[in-house]
């Protein structure tokens, strides 16, 4: 029967980094079922963290931040979660105002702010083990007093249990308090409080040339490590398991670990988030990060929701068949996208459609592969409908489609207590 291939990306686009070319950076991993080291003291995590965006802006001086900084507090139950903001004075650039600070000033003050991540996966063991545990390995940062930390997705993806190692050598457990794959970012929550918070930067006042200076993890074991560089390009269209990215380039070095780890100005304020790296023979000096302007509306809808509302969803799994060998597998006799599922509920099960249906257009738009039917969707608001023409049957069927909101599962994390 059907695959679950998922979205595929368009390869033809222009400036985009094929991913056999642009690697899609992984988190270091241990082999299956590998004995961890000794973990150091640890923490239970807290409550649930049901934070609310409040809207609250307090401006205050602050030498080296562009003249101040701006704490966007986010209320959960009777608790408040600061982020510090940087604020530049209007008709300034990054690179002319605030406190231009050295290379290792800039490294004391923000290697607090960073943490090393591990992920569990625990997997069947098959008919001669029970089970299995898998561990990787990535970076994070701090950007709330109380124990708020932004990552990649991509680390803590699948993860059972996720541990949060501070720049002191503690240990906490993590609760995952939202995610998204889209744009590969991840807020994590641990029970501590009057820890040191990155200062959120501006990434659309950065320059080309301008410092860049990495803070991460780098293959799992070498936390605090830090590189320096410049940013090499602005909007770097980048294509990462089949989602477009516009991301930053800097030449400092990325290494596997550094996924989620923060990528800092002259200023020590946080302007993006590492997730990136190529791994080309004969290539170097080509790391990319989520621009810290784009990821904060993420963040902060995560913070808030768990998850980034407003995007569509059609409520089907696709498969992409292109080649005739494939349509032989699945038992299909023609190319095109076919559905491998239908989710219970949603809009395409009330519109009709079912497995094996092979979608020719939607909304007037002829589809040839996944990608153009996640366009289209995207395009899109949740509750409205468009026209979906099916291949059944050998006949072409008109059905029309209302789009749901797509509302991720939040994973389920375990957690553990305080190992002394």
């Amino acid at each position: 029967m059907f695959e679950n291939n998922g979205y595929n990306h368009n390869e033809n686009e222009r400036q985009n980094f094929d991913l056999n070319r642009m690697n899609y950076y992984q988190p270091y991993s241990t082999p299956s079922g590998e004995q961890r080291p000794p973990e150091r003291k640890k923490h239970r995590k807290g409550r649930n963290m049901a934070l609310v965006l409040a809207g609250c802006m307090v401006v205050s001086g602050a030498a080296g931040f562009g003249g101040g900084y701006a704490a966007l507090k986010l209320m959960g139950g009777d608790s408040g979660t600061v982020i510090y903001r940087s604020v530049v004075t209007e008709g300034t650039s990054s690179s002319s105002s605030g406190e231009e600070l050295s290379v290792s000033q800039v490294v004391e003050k923000v290697s607090p702010s960073v943490v090393e991540i591990t992920a569990e996966v625990v997997g069947s063991g098959g008919f001669f083990s029970s089970q299995t545990v898998s561990a990787s390995a990535g970076s994070g940062v701090i950007i709330s007093e109380d124990g708020t930390i932004v990552t990649n997705n991509h680390v803590i993806e699948g993860a059972n249990k996720v541990t949060v190692r501070l720049y002191d050598g503690t240990e906490y457990d993590a609760e995952i308090v939202g995610a998204d794959s889209k744009t590969d970012l991840a807020v994590l929550k641990i029970d501590a409080e009057g820890l040191t918070a990155a200062v959120i930067g501006s990434s659309d006042s950065l320059q080309v040339g301008d410092t860049a200076i990495a803070v991460g993890n780098p293959l799992g074991e070498l936390g605090g490590t830090v590189t320096n560089g410049i940013i090499s390009a602005l909007n770097r269209e980048v294509t990462v398991e089949g989602e477009n990215m516009s991301l930053l380039q800097t030449n400092a070095a990325i290494n596997p670990g550094n996924s989620g780890g923060g990528l800092f100005n002259s200023k020590g304020e946080l302007i993006g988030i590492v997730n990136a790296k190529t791994s080309g023979n004969g290539v170097e000096g080509l790391g990319f990060a989520i621009p810290i302007d784009t990821a904060m509306p993420v963040i902060e809808q995560l913070i808030s929701q768990g998850y980034v509302g407003g995007r569509s969803k059609a409520g089907v799994t696709l498969v992409d068949i292109q080649d005739f060998s494939t349509a032989m597998r699945y038992g299909v006799q023609y190319l095109g996208v076919y559905v491998y599922s239908v989710e219970e509920g949603s809009g395409a099960e009330k519109a009709g459609l079912q497995q094996g249906d092979c979608i020719l257009e939607a909304d007037g738009e002829q589809i040839s592969q996944v990608s153009d039917f996640k366009s289209v969707i995207e395009n899109h608001n949740p509750g409205d409908t468009i026209s979906l023409t099916v291949l059944r049957d050998g006949r072409a069927k008109t059905l029309d489609l209302t789009l749901d909101e797509s509302v991720p599962e939040q994973p389920e994390v375990q957690t553990t207590g305080v190992l002394q």
